[in-house]
């Protein structure tokens, strides 16, 4: 963790550009199929996320379980960096790491975990659902991607079907009440963080950037936690301890070594598109471990939202070219 390597090293990507190659084709190409994978990948270690939140909530305070979950990976964190003598972010790389920390450190977990104290799992999959539009419209501002008009379509494709999905669970929106709001804020706060943590993954790393946004926001979350103790002494069954296990180790530290390696190979805007079949993944966990109903809209619609995600995949990686392909990153496209 020390910043003491070396006074001359210079600052440079830990993941290169998925376009850094002369030879724009076949390089392009793998590094899109191979982030496609690692979202995936990431994608399934999230899915659990919402039904396990539900399942602690009947037993822990919300406030428990958003800030001790981010302590609990904070931790792992910590001794990772440790272990592996990282170096010290730089400059404006700790602003973004705020930033990063704020919206799926603090602001995802505190706002999902308050919503699902009163709304079912399958009414949280909402939140999954209208994620990847969020994280693709904030990619191509904050990225600077410019994706084709078809991937807009299919992009909006997809967030409608998502929502069609979710209006017909129960508790859809066809129920609209306070928990609502926290899902929509949880949605912006989590594309923020995706989107600017993909950028920043590309520069420290994809489980360094988890990693300091967790430090980072590590002694708000303690002081989260003792408040919440003071109020009411945690007390659950051994069930929603793993649960409340899972919530830390996975869904708050483990799952965004996959998610963030995909995004930072990217690209951002076309690799997000696969979070579109979270909710399908959520809600059928929902139904086998809360026993939450299954029924025959729900597998209509998920194979909707899941053909809905490939068509956005399939636009971009069919596209032959891209605009700058074969020019790397800058400084100021990494700033």
């Amino acid at each position: 963790m020390r910043g003491n390597s070396s006074a001359t090293v210079p600052v440079r990507p830990v993941i290169s550009s998925p376009n850094r190659s002369p030879s724009a084709g076949s390089s392009r190409t793998g590094s899109s199929h191979a982030g496609i994978w690692w979202a995936l990948l990431g994608v399934v270690a999230f899915s659990f996320t919402v039904p396990f939140t539900r399942l602690a909530v009947e037993g822990l305070s919300p406030l428990f379980i958003a800030s001790a979950r981010a302590v609990v990976a904070a931790v792992l964190a910590a001794a990772a960096l440790v272990l592996t003598r990282q170096r010290l972010p730089r400059g404006t790389q700790w602003l973004r790491l705020a930033v990063v920390a704020g919206g799926v450190v603090v602001g995802f977990p505190l706002l999902t975990s308050y919503a699902l104290s009163a709304a079912p799992a399958s009414h949280g999959a909402v939140v999954i659902a209208l994620l990847p539009a969020a994280t693709a419209t904030l990619a191509v501002l904050r990225g600077r991607e410019r994706p084709r008009a078809a991937f807009g379509i299919a992009t909006g494709a997809g967030a409608f079907a998502a929502i069609a999905f979710a209006v017909a669970q129960p508790g859809g929106f066809g129920q609209l009440h306070w928990t609502d709001l926290l899902f929509f804020g949880a949605v912006l706060a989590a594309a923020v963080g995706y989107a600017e943590g993909g950028l920043l993954a590309r520069e420290l790393g994809a489980w360094q950037t988890i990693s300091w946004a967790l430090v980072l926001a590590s002694p708000l979350m303690v002081v989260l936690v003792a408040f919440s103790v003071s109020q009411q002494s945690p007390s659950a069954t051994p069930v929603q301890w793993a649960a409340f296990a899972y919530l830390g180790i996975v869904s708050m530290f483990l799952g965004f070594f996959a998610w963030y390696h995909g995004l930072a190979l990217g690209p951002m805007a076309q690799v997000s598109q696969v979070q579109l079949a979270q909710p399908v993944m959520s809600i059928c966990w929902a139904a086998l471990l809360l026993g939450e109903q299954l029924t025959w809209a729900t597998i209509v619609g998920g194979l909707a939202v899941m053909l809905c995600a490939g068509a956005a995949v399939r636009v971009r990686l069919n596209r032959p070219t891209v605009s700058q392909g074969s020019q790397p990153p800058t400084t100021a496209d990494r700033a």
